[in-house]
C-alpha cells in the first residue's frame, strides 16, 4: 500500500513522533492507522502523555543571540534528571527553542498563561469583525473561537509552528523528546530581549 504524506502528517499530529518513524510505522503496519499507532507506542515515541505528569525538577537554562547581537533569549527547559540535561539531544532542543523565541517572540508558554481578559478582548474584537460583515449571533461565535486558535498559534510557545520545520509546532517537538529521552520535559519560562525594545 502507498503511504501518502497526509497519512504520515496525521500520524504525526496524533503522536507527536518524528515524521521518519510514522512513515516506518505505517510501512510496517501496511498503511493501518491503528497498528502504526500501537507500533509507535510501543517504543515509546508517543509516551509523552503518561510522563507529564511526573516531576521535571532538573534541566538546563540555554541561551540564543542573534546574529548582530541585537536579540537575545534565555529559555529555562526541565527534565527529570541531571544525566538527561547533560545529553546532545536535550542540549539541542533547548537551543532550537531559545532560537525559535528569538525568531518567532511569543508571549507565553501554555494556552493556560493567556490571561482571560486578553482572550475576551479578542473574542470580543473577532465578533466585531464577524458582525460588520454580516454574519449572525451564532457564527459570530464560532468565527471568534476558530480565530482564537489562530491567537495561541501566533503567541504561544507551544502552539506555535516550529521555525525549523513549520509542519511541527513546538509541542510537538517537545513531545517527541520526550518520547526519545524516556522522561518528561517542560518548557518553564523564556526572556526575550531586544535592543531598543520596552520591557513588558
Amino acid at each position: 500500500m502507498t503511504i501518502t504524506a497526509e497519512m504520515v502528517r496525521k500520524l504525526r499530529e496524533e503522536t507527536g513522533a518524528g515524521m521518519m518513524d510514522c512513515k516506518a510505522a505505517l510501512s510496517e503496519a501496511n498503511g493501518d492507522m491503528e497498528k502504526a499507532r500501537e507500533g509507535l507506542r510501543k517504543r515509546g515515541l508517543a509516551a509523552a502523555a503518561k510522563k507529564a505528569g511526573r516531576t521535571a525538577s532538573e534541566g538546563v537554562i540555554g541561551n540564543y543571540i542573534h546574529p548582530g547581537s541585537r536579540i537575545g533569549v534565555m529559555v529555562e527547559v526541565n527534565c527529570e534528571t541531571d544525566f538527561v540535561a547533560r545529553t546532545p539531544e536535550f542540549q539541542s532542543l533547548v537551543k532550537d527553542i531559545a532560537m525559535h523565541v528569538a525568531a518567532a517572540s511569543p508571549l507565553y508558554v501554555t494556552k493556560d498563561e493567556v490571561p482571560a481578559e486578553v482572550l475576551e478582548k479578542e473574542k470580543e474584537i473577532y465578533k466585531s469583525q464577524a458582525a460588520a460583515q454580516g454574519k449572525p449571533a451564532q457564527v459570530q461565535d464560532k468565527i471568534a473561537e476558530g480565530k482564537l486558535k489562530q491567537y495561541y498559534s501566533d503567541f504561544v510557545l507551544l502552539e506555535q509552528p516550529f521555525v525549523k520545520d513549520t509542519q511541527l509546532t513546538i509541542g510537538q517537538l517537545v513531545a517527541q523528546k520526550i518520547g526519545t529521552l524516556k522522561e518528561n520535559i517542560v518548557v518553564r519560562r523564556f526572556a526575550r530581549f531586544k535592543v531598543g525594545e520596552e520591557s513588558k
